[in-house]
């Protein structure tokens, strides 16, 4: 390649050859704008130019030296390599304040990270990868499918650099977030080996907490096929928790999946995501159906729903009443549009999965017609959400209609009640097609009046308050209640006789050490602890203090 100066030299001989042919002022000015034109092109190709690096490929660097987060060290690093892979790799677009722990949560995944510096105030990091295999793999990996940090997609690419040097005052700082990151990779082991770390497993057990919207087996395929290719689930009920085993095609999008998702909350500030690895290799699912699905044999048959868990080849405990049961239906039909690519804490993000839409109207049915009563359907349902009306149907009275505040809180109510037993009898809750419950007309007569009530206006809704911790302590119907709002003046043997006076055996009871205005009371079975919450939830204890009475996920 020809040098500037020698490209000088021809350019300056030619415009004095032409300048002395040139005839006339015309031929004097188009000669002007060609030396400009020329010079303006040398300006961009001289000494001093450096060529951009293609995206995804090289970062470029106009220094030797990066500043450090506080801008107060200096790092030195190696002269420009070529654009080839190397265990130095480049990331841009970082969110602003990003902390060194949220970058190499990013790496961790792929192998050891041995120095990482961070740009803050060019929201760019640099880190090396104990491996130029394990950079290749990450590269490579994240190709497909980009990351995220707190929802904004970050970029990362091969450094020109093949390694990092800097002081250990100056990386001080980055060290001690690769160690507390690799803590909270949990069950990724670090080593020195080259590439990715082996996952324990593909398969990966997931507990959702704090279940206020209901999690279907759809919504957790939508989240987790953003990681890889999902093969099979399986959902449960286990210890009154939702729970699922789900296989991916490969260990490496489980071991991913599980870095970037566990502890992230699927709607906002709820249905909390617990992850571990499971000790199973893989799954067997035999149905396909609303409770488990292979994504690779759609020749399944859906088969009925055993509640042993047989039909997954799993040995699984029984799902019982507080599972989702086989007629809920939950199609969410919308992306992932942002899942956070690191473990975020304190504040958890949501993955950004809309809430249900649908009506709020629940159709009941094969309820006792002689002990059924509209207050009764209120207080019950009102566990989960807030009931506006309820209508027992004057010609079906084993029928009747729960209108809920919204579609969200009619899923919920259906997810948890569809399948208990009332008065002796197993419920059946579905969606209506009504969109509302009608209040009865004039000219309808004093009973079918009292069939109808209309409790928008209650004071025992539980959820009428923005952000209230009700929100946070939905459970399915279980044999131990939770009690609170216990007066000082009230102890265990009243409450017990409370209620043993109503016909309730109490089989255990204990106060919450560091609170005796709560207490839990566990029951002979889940259809009698129904029937006392029904009975006792709002009872007066003393001095206008009333009881309140709910579902508990705990056992004594």
């Amino acid at each position: 390649m020809l040098s500037s100066d020698v490209i000088n030299q021809e350019v300056s001989s030619r415009v004095s050859v032409a300048a002395a042919e040139a005839r006339g002022p015309k031929q004097l000015f188009f000669l002007l704008i060609i030396i400009i034109i020329l010079r303006l092109l040398l300006s961009d190709h001289g000494p001093e130019s450096t060529l951009r690096s293609p995206v995804g490929c090289c970062e470029n660097m106009s220094s030797a030296h990066l500043s450090t987060v506080d801008g107060t060290d200096r790092l030195c690093v190696s002269e420009r390599a070529q654009c080839v892979p190397s265990p130095v790799l480049h990331l841009r677009q970082l969110p602003a304040d990003t902390s060194e722990q949220e970058v190499v949560d990013l790496a961790l995944p792929f192998g050891r990270v041995s120095k990482l510096i961070t740009l803050r105030t060019k929201n760019q990091a640099f880190l090396e990868m104990a491996s130029e295999e394990a950079a290749v793999t990450m590269v490579n990996y994240y190709t497909s499918a980009p990351p995220t940090i707190r929802n904004q997609p970050v970029f990362i690419q091969y450094s020109t650099h093949r390694e990092l040097k800097t002081d250990n005052l100056t990386n001080q700082r980055a060290l001690q977030a690769i160690s507390t990151a690799a803590v909270h990779s949990g069950n990724m082991g670090l080593s020195e080996g080259r590439g990715l770390i082996p996952a324990p497993s593909a398969v990966l057990r997931i507990i959702v907490e704090n279940l206020f919207y209901p999690v279907t087996l759809e919504v957790l395929q939508q989240i987790f096929s953003k990681f890889g290719s999902v093969l099979k689930i399986i959902t449960f009920t286990r210890n009154n928790q939702f729970q699922a085993l789900l296989q991916f095609s490969d260990a490496v999008h489980a071991q991913h999946a599980k870095a970037s998702l566990d502890g992230q909350n699927i709607y906002n500030g709820c249905c909390t995501l617990r992850i571990d690895f499971s000790k199973l290799s893989a799954l067997n699912v035999k149905y396909n159906n609303d409770k488990s699905r292979d994504f690779t044999r759609a020749d399944l048959p859906s088969g009925e729903l055993d509640p042993a868990g047989a039909a997954f080849g799993v040995a699984l405990p029984p799902y019982g009443a507080a599972a989702f049961p086989p007629s809920f239906h939950q199609h969410t039909g919308l992306p992932v549009t942002a899942v956070p690519g690191s473990l975020m804490s304190p504040p958890r993000m949501a993955l950004q999965v809309a809430p249900p839409a649908g009506h709020s109207v629940l159709l009941v049915s094969n309820l006792d017609p002689e002990r059924v009563s509209p207050h009764c359907l209120f207080i019950l349902f009102g566990v989960y959400g807030d009931v506006q009306r309820v209508k027992i149907l004057f010609n079906k009275k084993e029928n009747a209609l729960v209108q809920m505040s919204d579609a969200t809180q009619a899923q919920l109510a259906m997810s948890h009640l569809n399948g208990q037993r009332l008065h002796g009898n197993v419920i059946r809750v579905t969606l209506s097609k009504h969109p509302v419950v009608q209040l009865p007309r004039g000219a309808a007569g004093p009973e079918e009046q009292t069939l109808t009530q209309d409790f928008s206006g209650s004071a025992l809704h539980r959820f009428k308050k923005p952000g209230s911790k009700n929100f946070n302590n939905i459970f399915p119907p279980s044999a131990t209640l939770h009690l609170s709002n216990i007066p000082s003046s009230v102890g265990e043997d009243s409450l017990k006789d409370l209620f043993s006076s109503r016909g309730f055996a109490v089989k255990a009871f204990k106060f919450f050490q560091k609170d005796r205005k709560m207490a839990l009371l566990q029951l002979a079975s889940v259809e009698e602890a129904v029937e006392a919450l029904i009975t006792l939830h709002d009872q007066e204890l003393d001095h206008n203090q009333h009881l309140r009475v709910s579902f508990s996920k705990s056992t004594i």
